[in-house]
């Protein structure tokens, strides 16, 4: 079966090209590479022993994504990572999130509608709950005013996803909301690797430990939290790569109870960015050099998962502890600054 994966080179999508491959899938990526680059074809074949096809190719180009579907007209499956995802960035720049965000959205799902069966998996964020009153946090929770453009672009996103599966019976899709995934692939042939200044906490750590950015700036230590500072639900990304197939091999095998269904992931642990830092300090033996500043725009309190509807409905469990992440993520850092 051949299986279309946008941003495919990207953190989370690489991993998951990587899973795809080990389950025999035949994979095609399309990337713009505006937040990734065509090396990380070379880790994905060095894991997998097969190196996926690749487009290079700017989705917001309705006529090169309307070509594209022309030229592979045997897709079974489509994965949806492409997409921009810094909450900061989309403050200062929201015209670009909603072009990216979601009129490459709007262009997929009009090819797909197309097709006599189609089967998508959206990569949404636990950014939809923006300020969620109980913790922790279940797929009904209410889904509360954005705190960012970027968490704009996702609740809008699987609005638009849900209201096209209402009128269109062929079309299944899953969104999965996740929470933060963070880590690199065992074998360290691929992990994060942010253009310019990393705009998420882990890849930010990483690189302070190692001495390419002079110091970590904790956003605010007064949050009504143990320790002051925000809360997350940190997942390893090979964990969230897992769940993408489990995901897929759901609608490919009409397991699905609805065509429109919506599964968070996570652990289901909270950690504070302290508790972050110290674990940091704990696997790497370093000292992290960081200060508390002010708080920042658009970020929420804390945030953490419930996953009993993953676990028991999708089939699917987080495995890896922060310290198996925070290790992997250290280990990646080391290895691409040799």
């Amino acid at each position: 079966m051949k299986i279309l994966v946008t941003g495919g080179l990207g953190f989370i999508g690489s991993h998951t090209v990587v899973e795809l491959q080990n389950e025999g899938f035949e994979v095609v990526i399309i990337d713009n590479l505006s937040n990734s680059s065509e090396d990380v074809l070379v880790g994905i074949e060095a894991i997998s022993g097969k190196k996926p096809i690749f487009e290079k190719m700017d989705l917001r180009n309705k006529s090169d994504v309307q070509q594209f579907f022309a030229k592979h007209n045997n897709i079974d499956g489509v994965i949806h990572f492409a997409a921009s995802k810094a909450v900061g960035e989309s403050v200062e720049n929201p015209l670009l999130y909603y072009e990216n965000n979601l009129g490459v959205l709007v262009y997929m799902l009009q090819e797909l509608t197309a097709l006599d069966k189609s089967n998508f998996i959206f990569s949404s964020s636990c950014t939809v709950y923006g300020q969620a009153d109980k913790m922790p946090i279940t797929e009904d929770a209410p889904v509360k005013p954005a705190e960012s453009p970027y968490g704009n672009t996702k609740q809008v996103g699987e609005e638009i996803i849900k209201d096209t599966c209402k009128v269109n019976p062929q079309l299944a899709a899953i969104a999965l909301r996740y929470f933060n995934p963070i880590g690199a692939h065992p074998t360290v042939e691929i992990g994060e690797l942010p253009i310019g200044v990393p705009q998420n906490l882990l890849p930010y750590i990483t690189q302070t430990g190692i001495g390419l950015r002079e110091q970590l700036s904790v956003f605010g230590d007064d949050y009504p939290t143990e320790d002051g500072t925000c809360i997350r639900d940190y997942i390893h990304v090979v964990d969230v790569a897992k769940a993408h197939v489990v995901a897929l091999q759901r609608l490919l095998n009409q397991k699905n109870e609805a065509n429109y269904e919506v599964f968070n992931l996570g652990t289901g642990k909270g950690s504070s960015v302290l508790e972050v830092i110290n674990s940091f300090e704990r696997v790497s033996g370093e000292k992290l050099n960081y200060k508390i500043v002010d708080r920042r725009q658009g970020d929420v309190i804390q945030a953490y998962a419930d996953t009993k509807k993953a676990n028991q409905v999708l089939g699917w469990k987080a495995l890896s502890s922060l310290d198996d992440s925070m290790r992997s993520a250290w280990d990646w850092e080391r290895k691409i600054r040799k």
